[in-house]
């Protein structure tokens, strides 16, 4: 389930330059803060239940976050979750394997 705008308690750009804040803290592996807004616990949940699978989780955050800025820069105005991130990736790359005719599809990893 995605985050959910709300124009009366969001300002888009305040969350963008709150989500990018959370996630240079997680890279880092350092938080200095102990408030939150909703989403971002919600989003410290989802990123704490994926599967990184082989990838470190630091260069999967960095490849998120981009992920997550591009989609901002197409007028998307709440942060996707990892979890549907990872999904995405995972989508991607099966359609790639059917449209190539390769036959182990369902193991395709990240």
């Amino acid at each position: 389930m995605a985050l959910v705008y709300d124009p009366t308690k969001h300002d888009i750009e305040i969350v963008h330059a709150q989500f990018n804040r959370l996630l240079n803290e997680l890279i880092k592996g350092s938080i200095n803060r102990n408030t939150f807004q909703s989403w971002e616990v919600e989003l410290m949940l989802d990123i704490q239940a994926c599967d990184f699978g082989d990838i470190p989780q630091k260069e999967m955050l960095k490849r998120y976050q981009k992920a997550v800025q591009r989609a901002y820069d197409k007028g998307v105005k709440m942060p996707m979750k990892l979890s549907e991130y990872i999904s995405s990736l995972k989508s991607r790359r099966i359609a790639a394997a059917v449209e190539s005719g390769e036959e182990a599809v369902h193991q395709i990893a990240i």
